[in-house]
């Protein structure tokens, strides 16, 4: 879960897929050169064959768009999925998503195949196939990537350029003042205005139809069972699967866990004092870290009361860029650069020390780079965003409730960060604007199950606190819980023990191999002088 990304030690999360020009090539490629593939119930080579089931069909055809070339793309089979927009709404249209099916790295690949929900929400899964497959999901099973419905590859999609512009021009503003919050709901609704003006029904791009159409997928595809990964927002949508179609699971990972059933600010504010207890903790466990950054989490706390009550205001010159940047730095933006910065957490303990002796350069030139980075410009599905958040989390979670889980898990911080959960800032004014339905209250309840279940998740994780596997696993009677240490959110993405925990799950979801947990160590924190 992020409204933007930051980057990731040893692995970058977004990464995106094959040129449109080469597709029709790729596609020919992957039918034909791949030593060997997983079969649908008629025998035929899973994604080859076209398919209707009930309202939805599959098209064998091109690859998804994507900004970027992916090579882990170059022998996927493709096509697309048609579903219905709404399916409360028979007489409505359909839209169209891309699917992208990597083959197993074997030549005896298993029967069912592993499914990767994306981020965000509103990251496109097909984007993120370099991660998954550069970290060998696929070593045993083909492995498919849909874009979810309003992503990037999706028709249409439900993106919002315009929106993203304003994210990278708030790093030049008072992060939370009434000002940027104006700015920022007029952004929201000049999106909304301008998708609801092309016929998209908003009330559609949530979890209970996004689900629906996974599972047509799996129909339409024949396959008996398949397995599903998701990270970040995607494990939201698993558990939210796992409750309406459970029978055609054979297992779930979830990795960065987001449960629906206690999404919102709190759960957030929750999540950040977990991944940041974490990271001071480990400082203060090593006696160089300690010594030179004693009582990092005071000094930050410090800080966050500091510079909401006086901003520092700074100018950064960014790699590649020839103009001076203009950065203000408040208590809000101090806690949102820490939400992300865990996943550098080497360097965040001299980050601090040095903003807190008047020198903000280094927070100041990464929270720039992070927002105003060109690759972040119309990718993201705020439509999809705002669906989802906006129908599930704010009708079921009052403004008190949100207030109070920032004061409870942070008593010493202003009302006005308190009011503002990590990456969720200005969420309710942004909701009345978005103005869709309350989803059903049955979207809050806890998924329950026998589903083989991996809750996999990060120490340092400040964005899907690590206590929220254990959470999940309450209800589901064949789940395993891993916290891997030392890690940031989405550990698949930084972690090669995280990565080989999750394979071996797959082959055997009882007994996953947890056994290089054992030699894991803390990061090496930069002394300053």
């Amino acid at each position: 879960m992020a409204s933007h990304h930051a980057p990731r030690r040893r692995t970058v999360r977004r990464l995106h897929a094959t040129p449109a020009a080469m597709t029709t090539a790729i596609l020919v490629t992957g039918l034909l050169a791949a030593p060997a593939h997983a079969e649908d119930g008629t025998g035929a080579t899973i994604g080859t064959v076209a398919r209707a089931t009930g309202d939805a069909s599959f098209e064998p055809g091109p690859c998804p768009k994507t900004p970027e070339p992916i090579e882990a793309l170059e022998n996927a089979r493709c096509g697309t999925l048609t579903v219905p927009e709404n399916r409360a709404d028979p007489d409505g249209r359909t839209i169209e998503l891309g699917v992208a099916i990597v083959p197993a790295a074997t030549d005896t690949p298993k029967p069912d195949p592993i499914v990767w929900l994306a981020g965000g929400p509103g990251d496109d899964a097909v984007g993120e196939a370099k991660m998954a497959i550069d970290g060998g999901l696929n070593r045993d099973r083909d492995v498919i990537f849909m874009s979810q419905r309003g992503t990037y590859s999706a028709v249409p999609d439900a993106l919002c350029p315009n929106v993203d512009e304003f994210n990278a021009r708030v790093v030049g503003l008072v992060y939370d003042a009434p000002s940027t919050e104006r700015l920022h709901v007029e952004a929201t609704k000049a999106c909304r205005d301008r998708l609801a003006g092309r016929g998209l029904d908003l009330s559609a791009y949530n979890d209970t139809e996004s689900a629906a159409d996974y599972e047509d997928l799996r129909k339409a595809l024949g396959i008996k069972q398949w397995n599903l990964y998701g990270i970040s927002y995607g494990t939201h949508l698993a558990l939210v699967y796992m409750r309406l179609h459970p029978e055609g699971l054979r297992s779930v990972g979830l990795d960065g866990i987001l449960p629906p059933s206690t999404g919102g600010s709190a759960l957030t504010w929750s999540s950040f004092r977990q991944g940041t207890d974490g990271l001071f903790k480990a400082c203060a466990d090593q006696p160089a870290c300690n010594k030179r950054y004693p009582n990092l989490s005071a000094t930050f706390n410090k800080l966050v009361s500091d510079l909401e009550a006086k901003p520092v205001t700074t100018t950064v010159t960014l790699p590649g860029g020839d103009k001076p940047v203009k950065v203000v730095l408040d208590g809000g933006t101090l806690v949102n650069w820490l939400t992300s910065a865990t996943h550098t957490a080497e360097a965040v303990p001299r980050s601090i020390d040095e903003l807190a002796n008047g020198k903000p350069q280094r927070i100041a030139e990464q929270w720039a780079g992070w927002r105003t980075n060109p690759k972040g410009i119309g990718v993201t599905s705020h439509g999809l965003v705002y669906g989802v958040f906006c129908s599930q989390w704010t009708p079921y979670e009052t403004q008190e409730q949100a207030l109070e889980g920032g004061q409870e898990q942070f008593p010493t911080f202003p009302r006005s960060v308190q009011a503002q959960a990590p990456l969720l800032t200005f969420l309710r004014p942004d909701c009345d604007v978005w103005n869709v339905p309350a989803a059903a209250p049955s979207i809050r309840d806890v998924t329950r199950g026998d589903v083989p279940t991996l809750a996999l998740s990060g120490s340092f994780d400040a964005q899907t606190g690590a206590g929220n596997g254990p959470y999940v696993a309450r209800t589901l009677s064949r789940a395993k819980v891993v916290t891997v240490p030392y890690e940031p959110h989405v550990v698949f993405a930084t972690s090669k023990c995280a990565r080989e925990i999750a394979v071996s799950f797959f082959n055997t979801p009882g007994t996953p191999k947890t056994e290089c947990l054992n030699g894991l160590e803390p990061p090496r924190f930069e002394i300053g002088p």
